[in-house]
This record gives C-alpha cells, structure tokens and sequence, in this order.
C-alpha cells in the first residue's frame, strides 16, 4: 500500500523534538543577538539596508530598532521581534530586557526538556513562577506622589543612560520632563514634535514652546501673521485640467490652445475666490500650491503654506485646533484653526515657521542637534522612548528601583517560594528564578565586570531584605540604587516581565511546524 501524502509537493514539516529544537535555536539566537545592548555600557550594532541603490545606515542600540530592520524567517524569532514591538508601543522603553528574558527562559527551558520534563510541566512550572515575580515587584513599588517631577527626572536618566544621549542625560531628561509635563495628563504624544537639525553639538538642543513647521511661506506672501485664523485642506492647488477620462482634444490652432488654458486658469481663480472668502489670513494645504493660485494668495495678503507636514498633517490640525476640509462651498460650517503669531525662526542655516499660542496649549517642539544623520536618528529614538516612558509613569506613577535591583529582588522571591512548590514544577519555577538573575548579569559583563562576584553579593544583600541595593556600574560595585537615583518605571517593569513569560510559554507549546510549499510561478506559454 502506497503511503497517502497530505502536504503538497516541496512543503516541510518538523515535528517534535525537531521542531522545539528549531523554536529554541531560532528564539536563543535572537536574544544573543541584542544582549550585547543591554545595559549602560551596551554597545550599539551597525545596520545596513539591503537595498544597493541607497544603502541606508542605522547604528543604535534600541532592541526593537535591531530586530525591526534586521530580516528573520524562523517562526519562533518572528515570535520574539513582535514581542519586542509590542513592548516599544505599550511603554516605549525595555525592548531588548524583553528580548533577553524571553531568550533566557528558552534557554533554562531546553535545559529542563533535555531532562526530559515535559512542556506542559514547565509552562505550569513558569505560570507559579510568574505570580511570585509579580507580586514581589508589585509589593516593592512605591507612589511618586508629591515627587512626581523628582521622579520623573530619574526615570528619565535611567532611560537615558543606556543611550546615545547618556552623556547629556541631565538636560535631555529635563527637556523630556517638560515636555511631557505640559502635556497635563494627556498620553497625546502627537501634541510633542521633534525636529531634527544636522549641526551643532547634542547639547545645544532645546525646548521650544512653540509648533515649530519645516515649511515657509509662498513668494510675496506675509512672513509674520498675528492673531491667524487658518483654514487647513486638503486638495490639488495646481491648474486644473480639464478632466474627462477616455478622451482627446484636437485643436486647429494655438489660439484654441490658450483658450483652453484660460479655461483652467478660471477654474482655480473660482476654487482660490471660494477659498478666500472664508475670510482666513492663513492657508495651509497638505498638497502643492502653484505658482498662479500661490500669486492670488499673494494678491490677497494671505499667507499660503505648501505641502505642510504631508504625513501629520492630522497632528497640525489637532495642535491648531482646526479641521481638515476638501471642498470650499460652505464657509459656515468649517472649523478654522488659530494661533496667536506665525513667525519665520532661524535655526542653525535654516528657516522655520513657529506657531505661537495654540489652542492645545501643551503642544512643543524639542529640536535635536547633531554632527551627523545617524546620531540624530538614535537622539530621536533615545528621546522618543524616554516620552513614551514618563508619558506610562505619569498614567500609574508607581516607581522600583533599577539597575537589576529588581530583577534579584524577583528572583530572590522566586526561589524562596520555589521550595514550596511540589513536583517537577519547583525546577521549572527555579529556572524562572535564575532566568531573571541573567539579566544583572549579562548588564556585569557588558560593562567588563566581574558578574560572579557582583551577583552573588547581590544576592546576599537581598536575601537580607536590602531589596534597594542593585549595581553601580560606574564604581564596579554594588550600592544602594535608590539612593542613587536610579529609578524605572513599574509599569515598564512589569510589562517585561509578563510579556517575556508568556513569549516564552508560547513557544514552547510547539511541537510541529509546517511550511507551505512555495507558490509555484506561471508558466510562460509563449512559443521559443
């Protein structure tokens, strides 16, 4: 009897052992990749695009920007960039201790499958293990209250300092700490724009408190508009041409020509007269204006702006509290936008526009400088995480010490409770527990310590209810992180934990995997 094939031709199939082989290897290799990032003294990687014709360059050290640009194709890798990218858009921050944590309790896991405990027995083990971290870390944390601002300083230089922007942390801090203090509440980060300018040093960048725009005015137009009533759009601003698809003009003569252009002209007089009658100073447009509707502006001392922020232009809108409107017929029922003063601004050799008094009062901009390109994308990325971060603590202001005080404490409580737990689950349990040491540890050897020493001090100050002692990495030693004013966010915190115990439990789940065939290409038919 033939055997009965289910899977087409050319698709793959792992099964078993095989498979949880190639779900550990794929998972491991990912967290060995970015752990060398980890830490204040990480190191940053070099990525390079694919694409010959602009090879782009990227050298930073944030884990999900490594694992965003870097091509995997092992499911279980797959599995741990998403997680990664999860983590970044919930609180911004702790990307690759995400990363890492996930790949550690896959390592411990393959330790304990090679003693042939099953996956199930793990994954309960992992779950009891989990709670214990939690609660540990929940029972540790502390209100800012009346600290919030202190706080949010320290949670803003512990973001900072495993960053480009370490060296300049103190004012960088403060520069995110008001920033996202402005914002009174709101989680709206779209209200904080950063622009980046190439020149200068990191240090002389700044605060402007108010909406800065890359974009100037037409030729002719008014360069400062006080008290601006701005009407914003959407819509094709060159000369219309007359479109009536699946057709063709002939003409006998140039004549019929510039009938035909004055035409077009007239159309964009009329929609530019319907524009001005809104009784607006100000006209910003997400499309091009041309030269003839851009003259009519001119004419009529309105102040036209061009390709205004083609991909937040919603953001503008928001920030200058108007709508966006494609059609111009009913002057009544558009909502306008105002500000008190548009003004050009220079900064360094170039030119900008600055919205001043806007309605969403809390809208800023921070502008970046820098000696190259690479250095203010990673000043952008190193200054978004540290908004996305003080923006979570402002949420729950809940604070736990950091410089893997944290992770020992966890770890402490878990092999403590460990004990107590019957059953092959207790090694699952200890796993998760010593999984959660790595993390100080891998931070050690990044910096060139002695991470045996430093842990196992660690570790004894814990077990004597010193939770508030983690690594000084600048001294090689181990102090009193509180007292140093290194603080991280529960919420960041937290969000790691959870989110690398159930990376990790879903993969272990697996024990197949299947590859569908390639779609096969179609055939050319033509004759040789």
């Amino acid at each position: 009897m033939l055997p009965v094939q289910i899977l087409k031709d050319s698709a793959q199939q792992e099964r078993g052992d095989t498979a949880r082989l190639s779900s550990f290897v794929g998972a491991i290799a990912i967290g060995d990749l970015v752990k060398s990032t980890l830490g204040p003294k990480g190191m940053d990687k070099i990525l390079i695009s694919g694409n010959a014709d602009n090879q782009g360059i990227k050298v930073t050290n944030d884990g999900a920007t490594i694992l965003k640009s870097i091509g995997v194709d092992n499911p279980a890798a797959k599995v741990l960039v998403d997680m990664s990218m999860t983590q970044d858009n919930e609180v911004g921050d702790g990307t690759t201790s995400v990363t890492v944590l996930a790949a550690e309790l896959l390592k411990e896991a393959e330790r304990l499958v090679n003693q042939r405990i099953h996956p199930q027995t793990i994954i309960s083990g992992y779950r009891k293990a989990l709670a214990i971290a939690q609660k540990a870390l929940r029972d540790s944390a502390t209100e800012s209250g009346s600290k919030l601002r202190e706080d949010l300083m320290k949670i803003a230089c512990t973001t900072l300092g495993s960053k480009i922007l370490s060296q300049h942390k103190e004012h960088f801090a403060k520069l995110a700490v008001d920033a996202v203090l402005r914002l009174k509440g709101s989680a709206n980060l779209d209200a904080i724009n950063i622009i980046k300018k190439l020149g200068g040093s990191m240090h002389e960048s700044y605060l402007d408190e108010g909406f800065l725009l890359e974009k100037l005015p037409g030729m002719y137009q008014p360069r400062r508009v006080e008290n601006a009533k701005i009407l914003i759009a959407n819509t094709p601003m060159d000369t219309d041409k007359v479109k009536v698809f699946g057709s063709r003009v002939r003409v006998d003569s140039v004549a019929k020509v510039a009938e035909l252009e004055a035409a077009e002209k007239l159309k964009m007089k009329e929609k530019v007269d319907k524009i001005i009658n809104h009784k607006i100073n100000v006209f910003i447009n997400r499309q091009l204006i041309y030269n003839y509707p851009e003259q009519l502006f001119a004419d009529a001392g309105i102040m036209g702006i061009e390709h205004a922020d083609f991909e937040g232009i919603e953001r503008l809108a928001l920030v200058l509290g108007g709508e966006i409107v494609s059609t111009f017929d009913s002057p009544d029922t558009a909502k306008f936008g105002h500000c008190n003063l548009i003004e050009e601004v220079m900064i360094g050799e170039d030119r900008l526009l600055r919205f001043s008094g806007v309605p969403l009062g809390e809208a800023c901009s921070v502008v970046l400088r820098g000696a190259t390109q690479q250095i203010l994308d990673e000043a952008e990325r190193s200054l978004h995480d540290a908004l996305c971060v003080l923006v979570t603590h402002v949420k729950e202001a809940k604070t736990v010490a950091g410089a893997g005080a944290s992770e020992i404490l966890m770890s402490t409580a878990v092999a403590t409770e460990a004990h107590k737990v019957a059953g092959k689950e207790a090694l699952a349990a200890e796993a998760f527990g010593r999984a959660l040491a790595q993390l100080p540890t891998i931070i050690c050897d990044n910096a060139g310590l002695d991470s045996a020493d430093l842990i196992t001090r660690l570790r004894a100050e814990h077990a004597n209810g010193n939770h508030s002692m983690g690594i000084d990495v600048e001294k090689g030693q181990v102090a009193d992180v509180i007292a140093l004013g290194i603080l991280e966010s529960f919420n960041v915190k937290m969000c790691m934990v959870s989110s690398a115990a159930e990376a990790a439990e879903q993969i272990l789940r697996v024990d197949d995997i299947i590859k569908c065939a390639p779609r096969a290409r179609a055939r050319d038919n033509r004759p040789c």
